[in-house]
C-alpha cells in the first residue's frame, strides 16, 4: 500500500483531481466525508459538540446543522479551537482505520485532506503529499462563477486558509490546475505515473527483490 496526501485550497479543483485518481484505480479516503460521519447522530463528536455549542446547532431531524455551527465559529478563534479539539481526533482515528484496511495490498490510497499539515504526514504515514495548485484569482473566479458564492464570502474563505505558497512549500508533487479540463487530465496522468513508479520501488515484486548480503 502507498498512502498519499492530497490537498489544495478552496476552488483549486481538489475533488476533481481525487475523482480522476480514483478513475486510475486509487482508493479514496475523504476527510470531508469522515467529518460528516463523526458529527452524525451516534458519531463520536455528536454529543460533545452539542454539549459545547448548545442544542441550537441541531436541526429538526436531530442532525447537527453544519452551516449553523460554522457560523458560530467563523471569526471566533476560541470557538474554532474548541470545535477542532472535538472533531479532529475523531476524524483522525477514523481516517487511520480506513487507511489501515488496505494494509498489505498494492493499492494507492489517496487521503483527501483540505487542510493538510505536517502532522498528518507523520500520523497517517503519508509517503507523498500532492498539492492541487491554482492561482488565487482563478480560484476566486471559480467559486463565484461556478459555485455561485458571493464574492465577499469567497474571498473570506480563501483568506481563512493557508497561503498558496505555504501549501506549495509542503508539496512533494504538484498538480497544476490553471488550464482547461484536458490540461488537468494530463497533469493527473503524469502524477499517477509517478505514484505507480514510487509504489513499485517501495514494494518491488518478489522476483525483483535484491538478495541479502
Amino acid at each position: 500500500m502507498l498512502a498519499i496526501g492530497l490537498t489544495g485550497g478552496i476552488g483549486a479543483g481538489k475533488s476533481t483531481v481525487a475523482g480522476l485518481l480514483v478513475g486510475h484505480g486509487a482508493v479514496l479516503v475523504d476527510a470531508d466525508e469522515v467529518a460528516r460521519e463523526v458529527v452524525a447522530p451516534g458519531g463520536p463528536a455528536y454529543r460533545p459538540l452539542i454539549d459545547r455549542f448548545g442544542p441550537g446547532i441541531v436541526d429538526e431531524d436531530g442532525c447537527i446543522d453544519r452551516p449553523r455551527l460554522a457560523a458560530l465559529v467563523f471569526g471566533h478563534p476560541d470557538a474554532l479551537a474548541d470545535l477542532n479539539a472535538i472533531t479532529h481526533p475523531a476524524i483522525g482515528v477514523e481516517m487511520i482505520d480506513r487507511k489501515d484496511r488496505y494494509a498489505g495490498t498494492d493499492d494507492i490510497v489517496v487521503m483527501d485532506i483540505p487542510l493538510l499539515r505536517d502532522i498528518h504526514r507523520e500520523l497517517l504515514g503519508l509517503a507523498v503529499v500532492v498539492v492541487v495548485d491554482t492561482p488565487t484569482d482563478l480560484a476566486l473566479h471559480r467559486l463565484v462563477e461556478l459555485r455561485g458564492m458571493a464574492e465577499a464570502d469567497a474571498r473570506a474563505r480563501i483568506g481563512s486558509q493557508p497561503e498558496r505558497e505555504a501549501r506549495l512549500a509542503g508539496a512533494d508533487l504538484v498538480v497544476d490546475n490553471s488550464g482547461d479540463e484536458q490540461h488537468l487530465k494530463g497533469e493527473v496522468d503524469r502524477v499517477w505515473a509517478l505514484l505507480v513508479e514510487l509504489r513499485r520501488r517501495a514494494d518491488p515484486p518478489v522476483g525483483d527483490a535484491q538478495p541479502a548480503d
